[in-house]
């Protein structure tokens, strides 16, 4: 039943109306109307601990009808076992899930599994095969209606046929392929890749078609864990716009892209200190109004504490008089009762600034004519770009822009000095030192060797005291510096690579997705040490808030040309045309 027959049929309205149409003309409207199912998931008092750590207790909230919620926490708070939890993958200890009745969860997770053996669009509408199979129902019972058969049968047949058809039209059946197409392009996906196996997309590439995936069945509850990380600002902007305008669900999302958390999210979902908080707002508001509670909390606990104090005091100075024992007892039992305030533990986050580098000439790099050709299976030659030629000043903040695949990665190799120039030419000026941080800057590291070790690699003359300090800069403390390389999840890893750099006498940081894989907290940290490094800096970043904050020009490739433009990013977004994008 799976294959090309039935995705025509859907795409192509087949399953609609049978000939025996004057049937369904007459039919009740309760045979056909069936309201969406409720999509509301609801956590009451549950507790969840991974081996001695307690992740969450008595934790309880909401998914609503139609909400938009943003999942946020220090990475191992718990986030993803809270998705884990509402798709039955993992067991709570106590308390209790409630989910509304049939309703439909589609999870997108960082682990996409296996793809193979189908085309990209033949793989997004896979996972629509319960839908294609409401689909043939309908045609098989269109076919039944028009046999002749009792009263109480055809009845019956039409009651199912009234619910699955519902059914059929809230899962979208009628537009599946069309869905399928649209996701896909504004994924970044084409029409002319539409048919191209799915094994011959690289890692990141598949993960946009997982997304596609879990977008196109149209859930009821969307849980998307951060699915912006291998996206350009082009595709984060349409998936902004379509959870906005297109997606009527209930959703649940992190996601390390603090302006995309504030344009979809209007209400926080807060893992931390073993509990689950909730804020009715975006990401900006959830960081005001934290703040707000807490200084509140603060202040309790500073008034109990002195209410504490003097009962204390009055139980000490009274406890061997008989005249004061019943009032002594009475104060005792009182501040046994009291339920204690506690102040929770304030969320560890990268504490560095890069170190005063050398002072380089004021033309950092002059680039004449400079292009860059790469070489195509068939012998022949494709252009990433050419005759680009400009001048790269002292303290510049660059952000090198451009859709994937217009070689914004390729630029920063050849101005690395990682890539050799095809023509044209480019040159450092006096002092330069250039460090590189790059996509692939992990896969350099050594597996084997500890946290410590690869420090120390950099800083060979370094005491052990400093390597410590500069590991715990970068969160790496107690026995985490003695973590293999290998055992580190790809935040740590950047975080690694990042200590290394800062240690060396950089002048000109050229970095290639330096974000990827750090929390908002950690990125926020990275971002004010980029402002006030005195250097020249070159990036490329996919965050928007990012470039909002850092850069005071941008280099733009398209269609491998590049355009220069000489102010800040809400400057490029206007000249260019794309301020709309960004709305």
């Amino acid at each position: 039943m799976k294959g090309g027959k039935i995705q025509a049929g859907v795409s192509n309205n087949t399953f609609g109306k049978s000939s025996c149409s004057a049937i369904m003309d007459v039919l009740p409207i309760r045979h056909f109307k069936k309201g969406r199912p409720r999509s509301m998931i609801h956590f009451s008092g549950i507790s969840k601990q991974h081996g001695p750590q307690i992740l969450f207790r008595d934790a309880s909230f909401q998914i609503l009808p139609g909400s938009r919620n943003g999942l946020v926490g220090p990475n191992g708070a718990g986030k993803t076992s809270i998705f884990r939890l509402i798709m039955g993958e993992e067991e709570f200890d106590a308390g209790e899930i409630t989910k509304a009745r049939n309703i439909v969860c589609g999870y997108f997770s960082q682990d996409v599994g296996a793809m193979s053996g189908r085309s990209a669009l033949a793989e997004v509408m896979s996972a629509s095969e319960d839908v294609t199979r409401l689909g043939v129902q309908i045609r098989e019972m269109e076919a039944a209606m028009c046999e002749p058969m009792d009263e109480e049968d055809m009845a019956n047949l039409l009651e199912r046929y009234g619910n699955i058809q519902s059914e059929f039209e809230h899962r979208g059946g009628y537009d599946l392929e069309s869905r399928a197409q649209t996701i896909l392009t504004g994924l970044g996906i084409g029409p002319d890749d539409y048919s191209h196996p799915v094994e011959t997309f690289s890692g990141g590439w598949k993960m946009r078609i997982a997304l596609a995936k879990i977008l196109s069945i149209n859930p009821d509850v969307l849980l998307l864990d951060e699915p912006t990380n291998h996206l350009d600002v082009e595709s984060i902007i349409w998936l902004e716009d379509w959870l906005s305008t297109s997606f009527k669900g209930a959703l649940l999302m992190t996601s390390h892209d603090r302006e995309f958390l504030n344009r979809v999210i209007n209400r926080i979902i807060e893992v931390a200190n073993r509990a689950i908080t909730t804020y009715s707002g975006n990401y900006d508001f959830y960081l005001r109004e934290r703040e707000i509670r807490r200084e509140q909390l603060l202040a309790s606990h500073r008034r109990q504490q002195e209410m504490l104090a003097k009962e204390e005091d009055f139980i000490a100075r009274f406890a061997a008089r008989a005249s004061h024992a019943s009032q002594v007892q009475s104060r005792i039992k009182k501040i046994d009762k009291i339920e204690r305030i506690e102040i929770p533990s304030e969320q560890r986050s990268i504490k560095f600034e890069f170190a005063e580098p050398p002072r380089s000439g004021d033309d950092v790099v002059k680039i004449d004519n400079l292009g860059k050709t790469w070489p195509r299976p068939d012998g022949d030659v494709k252009s990433v770009f050419g005759g680009v030629s400009g001048i790269i000043r002292r303290q510049d903040k660059i952000a090198v822009v451009g859709i994937n695949g217009a070689g914004k990665s390729t630029f920063l190799k050849v101005l690395a000095g990682q890539a050799d120039p095809s023509t044209g030419s480019l040159n450092l000026g006096a002092n330069v030192y250039p460090g590189y941080f790059s996509q692939h800057a992990m896969d350099i590291l050594q597996p084997q060797k500890t946290v410590l070790e690869t420090v120390q690699d950099a800083m060979p003359q370094a005491h052990l005291g400093t390597l410590r300090n500069l590991c715990a800069a970068f969160l790496f403390q107690g026995d985490d510096i003695y973590k293999r390389i290998d055992k580190l999840s790809g935040g740590e890893k950047s975080r690694v690579v990042l200590a290394t750099m800062l240690v060396q006498p950089i002048n000109l940081l050229i970095l290639d997705e330096p974000t990827n894989h750090l929390d908002i907290q950690s990125r926020e940290t990275l971002l004010a040490a980029l402002q006030n490094f005195t250097g020249t800096v070159v990036l490329v970043s996919h965050d928007r808030h990012f470039l909002r904050c850092l850069i005071n020009r941008v280099f733009e490739i398209d269609h491998g040309e590049m355009r220069i433009y000489n102010g800040h990013y809400e400057y490029y977004l206007e000249k260019s045309g794309r301020e709309h994008k960004a709305a």
